[in-house]
């Protein structure tokens, strides 16, 4: 009876192309859960994303010699996010935990992870080098210091108080992370979870982590997983922008209007000092305002054209924010919604 009291946990360990760190790597986890089992329950689900590589075979392998670990075969590589989606739906535990194959945050961050799932009832626990507590490792420079920004850029956009918005590792309740419409299928996965838990106003907690590339940086040249900076750094930027486009309209459109307004006054304020000019030297005419604003326009039409401009733009921007705001409430409400009858007229285990 006691084994019942057991937390049941999966850990989900999506893969491609890992021949060279797969077998040891998989030993390395199911070796530390042993440890555990007094604990947890587990298993361990490795998803082969359609590999071109021995993976597939040696994740084979791994299975018969052990009947707590088993493989889903995609017979394509369809990505992070089918890979992830995947693991969440073939999974058997009360508490998913998602870990890199390469081991870059080491196994003793499951019972970490599972443990403050526990004590705080959280939906999702986050395993987070950046904040404080947390340690980075043996990261190639440009990597590190592209993801501390493009993560920091979802922080200011999400106006949320986590650290990590892009990081695989994490720990998810499964009754939740099953009732979350997912549709990312790389490697954008990940800030859309964040993104539509926040919209569920779900429990999200972090903890601090260690990112270590020590071991991972002996097999370069080896693996052919890695995901390529440019491309992360694009990924991390589109992603900040979904999450509040209309931050970035606003703040982009404020920036032109205070452009414009700058152009606009200095115009203005060099018109009024002309026409003191005329007032002070009693010249006598009909319209000694739209003169001096002529003679502006003769001497400087470049900042009418510029200032118009400018504030045209700020204009349409400042629009394009106010109706994405209103697009992004209508979004939320729908999908929480949706989230709803999902969970209420979805099949019961």
């Amino acid at each position: 009876m006691e084994a019942f009291k057991r937390t049941f946990i999966s850990i989900i360990l999506p893969c491609y192309n890992e021949e060279a760190i797969l077998e040891n790597n998989v030993h390395a986890i199911v070796e530390y859960l042993d440890s555990k089992s007094e604990k947890y329950a587990w298993e361990v689900l490795i998803i082969n994303d359609g590999s071109k590589d021995r993976s597939g075979e040696i994740a084979d392998r791994i299975c018969q010699k052990d009947d707590r670990v088993r493989v889903i075969h995609h017979p394509t590589n369809l990505n992070l996010g089918r890979g992830l989606q995947t693991g969440f739906l073939n999974s058997k535990g009360e508490i998913l935990v998602v870990l890199d194959i390469d081991l870059s945050y080491s196994a003793d961050h499951i019972e970490t992870m599972v443990d403050k799932m526990i004590a705080t009832s959280a939906d999702i626990v986050i395993a987070s080098p950046y904040m404080k507590g947390g340690k980075v490792t043996e990261v190639p420079f440009s990597r590190m210091i592209m993801s501390k920004w493009v993560n920091k850029l979802m922080r200011i956009a999400a106006q949320e108080k986590y650290h990590t918005f892009t990081g695989m590792v994490r720990a998810y309740r499964r009754d939740f992370i099953r009732n979350v419409n997912l549709k990312t299928t790389d490697y954008e996965i990940n800030p859309e979870i964040m993104y539509k838990a926040m919209i569920l106003r779900a429990r999200i907690v972090e903890i601090p982590a260690h990112l270590d590339w020590t071991e991972q940086n002996k097999f370069q040249g080896k693996r052919t997983s890695s995901i390529r900076v440019l491309r992360g750094l694009f990924s991390g930027l589109m992603s900040a922008f979904i999450f509040r486009p209309y931050f970035f309209f606003v703040l982009l459109g404020g920036i032109l209007m205070a452009l414009s307004m700058y152009q606009i006054l200095w115009l203005l304020a060099d018109t009024l000092s002309t026409l003191s000019q005329i007032h002070a030297q009693n010249i006598d005419m009909d319209y000694p305002f739209s003169y001096s604003l002529a003679l502006q326009f003769r001497k400087n039409p470049q900042s009418f054209l510029v200032g118009g401009i400018t504030f045209l733009a700020a204009i349409q921007f400042l629009s394009l924010g106010f109706l994405s705001l209103q697009s992004k409430r209508y979004f939320d409400e729908l999908f929480h919604l949706g989230t709803s009858l999902k969970k209420n007229t979805g099949p019961k285990e």
